[in-house]
């Protein structure tokens, strides 16, 4: 940021942090910013904890800062994760399975009933504090670790949720990036495939892909025409092993892989946000599908630590859904080495959208220098135990069977479930095909 060309000058923010909860501090220190600054100037939020202090003191600042009309403390409302859940009831929006126990007692007998292993989530994650090692999502692999989180609901300070947990896979996490003018009116809207992610499976995007979606699309502008929503917002989607896209995720701002949605013309959310905000005309998007947003450090460590890359699957054959297939004339490739992306093959450039998260945190360096050193010694064993005394290199084979995901429950925990069902089996491994996003 520091660092960038776009940048004209840097506002320090309040001095003892950024607290929703008490949002005064915000307020001086915005209209400190805009005497700075002399004219109205577009505020918007980055993350949801400043996405929902700014909401609660817009009102005194409309003066001075063209803002998202956010009513009833709308973004508080998104991001919580109870009433996300009750919204999406509400709406007829596919939704994990959630309970909100009462009692370490009903966490237990929630996580038998929903199968293990299965998600929990604080309802308000911004509430959480630092240095108590509570996470805003984990995954519990048994029922007495429920009833102990449960415990903890003080120290959290919001409810807990448990959520019917959704296998990942290589085709099973989508997002949906907009930006909407009131009441709710699209200006710019995508779907798109989370390809490569870090953590591995389960953490933000290191390789994203802009693929038209209608199932997650029409989700995505139902919510924000019955929300009135105004503004940017980032949902998540994960497919279950019916097929259908459940929302586990509502992020009242803009996405870090929102770049990846920009048209022809370089029109982005962000972009599209501030042409409305200062009363512009909105250009009509054009093209963009098909573009691949790659974090560059991320992506390498993701595909070195993930045991099988994504595959993107056969494209239509026309129609409808066959903006995906369109993006298979251009051939887009891309080769991730030495934290660089490298356009190898295409028609067009500008079809791939690089960033470079996280630059001060070496972590992810020491773990993707671990990865290579490990996976390379690994090899080189491996190499040696098929060289023949005559130095001849032989080929093998290894087949591994597909570890099993489910768990057997007891006869009194299975009594209880849904409809009488037992435990969930593991969801059928997806085909493989030929990846064509990352090689190494």
């Amino acid at each position: 940021m520091g660092r960038s060309r776009y940048l004209r000058a840097v506002h320090p923010g309040p001095s003892g942090g950024l607290d929703p909860e008490a949002p005064e501090a915000l307020l001086d220190c915005l209209t400190g910013v805009s005497e700075r600054i002399g004219r109205p100037a577009v505020l918007i939020a980055m993350d949801d904890l400043s996405a929902i202090a700014v909401s609660r003191v817009a009102p005194m600042l409309t003066d001075r800062f063209r803002i998202p009309h956010q009513p009833d403390d709308l973004p508080a409302r998104v991001a919580d994760k109870a009433e996300l859940s009750r919204l999406c009831a509400r709406w007829d929006v596919p939704h994990p399975e959630t309970v909100i126990p009462a009692s370490g007692a009903e966490a237990a007998d929630a996580a038998w009933r929903l199968g293990l292993p299965v998600i929990a989530k604080w309802s308000r994650p911004w509430l959480l504090p630092a240095g108590t090692g509570l996470r805003s999502t984990t995954l519990l692999q048994t029922a007495a670790e429920a009833r102990r989180l449960y415990e903890r609901s003080a120290e959290a300070g919001s409810r807990l949720l448990l959520q019917r947990f959704l296998p990942a896979g290589p085709d099973t996490d989508w997002f949906f990036h907009g930006a909407f003018a009131r009441g709710g009116h699209p200006l710019l809207t995508g779907s798109g495939r989370k390809e490569l992610s870090w953590p591995v499976r389960t953490g933000l995007t290191a390789v994203g892909r802009w693929l038209p979606d209608p199932a997650v699309e029409e989700a995505g502008l139902r919510l924000a025409e019955r929300l009135g929503y105004q503004g940017i917002l980032d949902l998540d989607f994960r497919r279950d092993e019916r097929g259908v896209f459940r929302l586990v995720d509502f992020n009242p701002r803009p996405g870090a892989q929102f770049r990846l949605f920009t048209d022809a013309g370089g029109l982005d959310v962000v972009q599209a946000m501030y042409l409305d905000l200062t009363g512009q005309r909105v250009p009509e998007p054009s093209g963009g599908p098909g573009r691949v947003f790659v974090a560059e450090n991320y992506a390498l460590l993701a595909a070195v630590r993930g045991r099988s890359l994504p595959r993107r699957p056969p494209a239509p054959a026309g129609g409808a859904g066959a903006g995906p297939g369109a993006e298979a004339g251009r051939s887009v490739r891309t080769s991730v080495a030495g934290g660089a992306v490298r356009r190898v093959r295409g028609r067009e450039r500008g079809q791939v959208e690089a960033a470079w998260f996280a630059a001060d945190d070496p972590l992810p360096f020491v773990a993707m220098l671990a990865a290579f050193l490990g996976r390379g010694a690994v090899k080189g064993l491996r190499v040696l135990r098929g060289v023949p005394a005559q130095g001849r290199r032989t080929a093998r084979a290894v087949v591994r069977a597909p570890r099993q995901r489910g768990r057997e429950l007891p006869p009194s925990a299975t009594a209880g479930t849904s409809g009488g069902s037992g435990p969930r089996s593991a969801p059928p491994e997806a085909p493989a095909e030929p990846d064509e996003l990352v090689t190494r």
